[in-house]
């Protein structure tokens, strides 16, 4: 890869991510293999994570592991000397020396970017606020192409917290590289997709959109829904007039060819019994992140 960081979805193109996808099917060929995989012998990674995750967290773990690399880091910033006043760039700097590559999250916007103003290491933005989730985006990109068998050309409806939703963000972004897509936003009023992404999608000849209040997946490919997310509202109050507002049932997917995805962690937002039609995707989709991850480590690593 020509970057030295991953901090946007919006520092890489179509040819570059398509060739993350790429790798992404070797690694997830290598996986199913049971090979011992070496590539990164000798290599550590340090995880730094300001806020809490599961899979992000783990799957960054776990590929650096398969790849024959090691991991430090923390999980919980009261046992780091964040606690005792250290700003990121000294933090940064600190580690630059212990570790090959950082994966980063942290709820302020900007932060993986600054981050990578002070490395002198490659730096992977894990989650930066409700700003970018470059690596999740790839994964769903990944899960869309092996499971639809194309982007070109798919009907993809975002349903839920889209305000908020950094994945929803970052994967419309990456969706307007690509040819006749269409996308629908479903979501209260409250919740709607930022204006400047719309004023960014308003640019593109290639890509559609449009804005509902309610659920209707007539000619949907691709349903992703999101979690409303109750530690973004300033206002608890606000939460609460939205939670709960929409619900993915049985009764809604009467489409056998589309596919159900979802970021996790899932609150109420898709019934359980969902999770056992062949639409559902969102425990895969999960899985793909650790190949995805596998290939951006190799990538940026592998000089």
């Amino acid at each position: 890869m020509k970057m030295k960081h991953l901090i946007s979805i919006k520092d890489i193109g179509k040819k570059e991510i398509l060739k993350i996808l790429d790798e992404s099917e070797k690694m997830e060929e290598l996986l199913k293999s049971k090979k011992v995989i070496d590539i990164l012998n000798g290599k550590i990674l340090a995880t730094l994570f300001y806020e809490p995750s599961t899979r992000t967290r783990l799957s960054f773990e776990t590929a650096m592991k398969r790849l024959g690399g090691n991991v430090i880091g923390f999980t919980d910033i009261k046992n780091t000397s964040v606690m005792k006043g250290e700003s990121l760039a000294d933090t940064i700097r600190v580690i630059s020396g212990y570790a090959d590559i950082i994966a980063i999250r942290h709820p302020s916007e900007g932060s993986a970017r600054l981050a990578s103003e002070y490395a002198t290491i490659p730096v992977i933005n894990a989650g930066d606020g409700s700003n970018q989730h470059p690596t999740q985006t790839l994964l769903d990109l990944y899960t869309i192409k092996r499971e639809i068998g194309k982007i070109d050309g798919i009907k993809i409806a975002f349903v839920g917290d889209l305000k908020y939703g950094r994945t929803v963000h970052s994967l419309c972004y990456a969706l307007s590289l690509f040819d006749d897509v269409e996308i629908v936003f479903i979501s209260p009023e409250e919740l709607k997709i930022p204006r400047e992404i719309i004023e960014d999608l308003n640019k593109k000849e290639n890509i559609k959109y449009s804005e509902k209040s309610n659920i209707d997946l007539t000619g949907i490919d691709v349903v992703y829904m999101t979690r409303i997310q109750k530690e973004r509202f300033p206002d608890l109050n606000e939460y609460q007039k939205v939670k709960g507002i929409y619900k993915l049932t049985r009764e809604l997917i009467y489409n056998k060819n589309l596919i159900v995805m979802h970021p996790l962690p899932r609150v109420d937002e898709i019934d359980s019994n969902v999770d056992e039609l062949p639409q559902a995707k969102y425990f895969k989709q999960s899985f793909y992140g650790v190949p995805v991850r596998m290939a951006i480590l190799k990538m940026l690593l592998e000089k």
